[in-house]
C-alpha cells in the first residue's frame, strides 16, 4: 500500500513515526525541506510546495492513502493568507486525490471545529462543523470539512480526525507555548473559574490514530481524537506552576469578559508592537472542549496511552533545552511542508 504524508513538523513527524514500522506500507514523504525529515526515514520523498498545482498532481499519482497532516495557521485575522495558503491548496489536493483514484484522504482537524456544548455534554464526533466567525483560520477549516463531506460519492473516502490540543515533543506552537509566556506576565485571569476541560493529546497518540484510520472506512467519517482524560484548566495551570513556577492567575473573569478583552486587544494591535497579547481565538481554544474518543475506540481501536502530564513534561523539557523560544500567533513559514 502506498501512503503519502506531509512529513515534517510536529504532527507530520509523529504520523510518519507511527507508520514507519509497517513494512507493508510504502511511505512517500511530502515536504519542502527533506533535511527536516526524521533521520530514520529512508523511503521516497516528493519535494515541493502545495501552492504549486503541478506538484499537487505529481504528489497524488500512484498513491492509495493521503495523510494531510498540515496547515497554515494564524490565531487572529489573516483571512486572505488563510484562503491562499491553506484553503485553496487543500481543496486542490482533495480534487487531485479524487482524480488520481486515491482510496482515502485523512485530514487533520480539531475538536473545536463543531463548536462547544455549553451544557457540558460530550461533543459528538458527527456534530456538523460550525463557522465561529471570530477566527478566520477555523472558518477555513470548517470550509474544508464541509467540502470533504460532499466528496465520498466521487470514489475517495474522506476521514476527518477531530484532534485535541497538541502536546508533546517537537511542538513549539499551540496550547503550551501560548499559555506559559502569558502566565509569566501575571495578567492572565482564571476564566470561568478554571472549570473548563482541556482536550490535550500527545503527538504519539495522534500518530497512532492516523495509522488506524487506513482501513475499513467508507464515505465520510469523523472521529474525536483526544487523550485519556480531560483535566480542568485550573488543574493544568496548577501543574504548570509546580513544574515551572509560573504564577497562578490572581483574578477571575467570566468567559464573556475574556471575549470582550480579546476583541479590544485585536482592535488595538495595529498601533501596538508585535502580536496581540490575547485574541478571541485564544479565548475560543480555552472554552470547554469535552470530546471523548469513544467512537474512535469502537471503530478504529484507538486507545490513547499517554496522559496529559507526561505529554506536557516532555514538551517542557524540550522547550527548556531550546531556551523557551517565543512563537508567533501567525505561521511564519510560507507553507506548511517545512
Amino acid at each position: 500500500m502506498q501512503w503519502s504524508a506531509a512529513a515534517t513538523g510536529f504532527l507530520r513527524s509523529h504520523v510518519l513515526e507511527a507508520l514507519m514500522p509497517d513494512k507493508d506500507i510504502h511511505l512517500i514523504a511530502a515536504c519542502r525541506n527533506p533535511s527536516k525529515l526524521l533521520p530514520d526515514f529512508h523511503d521516497e520523498v516528493r519535494q515541493g510546495d502545495l501552492t504549486d498545482s503541478s506538484y499537487i498532481k505529481e504528489l497524488t499519482q500512484g498513491v492509495d492513502v493521503i495523510c494531510h497532516a498540515a496547515a497554515w495557521t494564524s490565531l487572529w485575522a489573516h483571512r486572505k493568507e488563510e484562503q491562499r495558503l491553506y484553503r485553496e491548496p487543500t481543496i486542490a489536493l482533495i480534487d487531485a486525490a479524487i482524480e488520481s483514484g486515491v482510496q482515502r484522504f485523512i485530514f487533520d482537524n480539531s475538536v473545536v471545529v463543531s463548536g462547544t456544548c455549553r451544557d457540558g455534554t460530550p461533543i459528538s464526533d458527527h456534530k456538523p462543523a460550525q463557522h465561529p466567525g471570530l477566527w478566520p483560520h477555523m472558518d477555513i477549516v470548517v470550509d474544508i470539512e464541509n467540502y470533504m463531506r460532499k466528496q465520498p460519492g466521487r470514489g475517495t473516502a474522506m476521514v476527518s480526525l477531530h484532534c485535541g490540543h497538541f502536546a508533546g515533543e517537537r511542538f513549539n506552537l499551540g496550547f503550551l507555548s501560548l499559555l506559559l509566556p502569558r502566565l509569566k506576565t501575571h495578567l492572565v485571569p482564571r476564566v470561568a473559574g478554571g472549570k473548563v476541560r482541556v482536550p490535550l493529546v500527545d503527538g504519539r497518540d495522534l500518530g497512532t490514530a492516523y495509522a488506524l484510520a487506513v482501513d475499513g472506512l467508507d464515505g465520510f467519517e469523523s472521529f474525536n481524537i483526544c487523550g485519556p482524560s480531560f483535566p480542568p484548566m485550573r488543574e493544568v495551570i496548577d501543574f504548570l506552576h509546580t513544574e515551572t513556577a509560573v504564577p497562578r492567575p490572581h483574578f477571575g473573569v467570566p468567559l464573556s469578559g475574556a471575549y470582550v478583552f480579546g476583541w479590544l486587544v485585536e482592535k488595538l494591535n495595529p498601533i501596538l508592537p508585535g502580536d496581540p497579547f490575547l485574541t478571541r481565538a485564544i479565548v475560543f481554544l480555552g472554552e470547554d472542549w469535552y470530546a471523548p474518543s469513544d467512537l474512535a475506540r469502537e471503530r478504529l481501536g484507538y486507545e490513547p496511552k499517554f496522559d496529559w502530564k507526561t505529554a506536557i513534561r516532555r514538551q517542557l523539557k524540550e522547550m527548556e533545552s531550546q531556551g523557551y523560544p517565543r512563537t508567533s500567533l501567525v505561521d511564519g513559514t510560507r507553507w506548511w511542508a517545512r
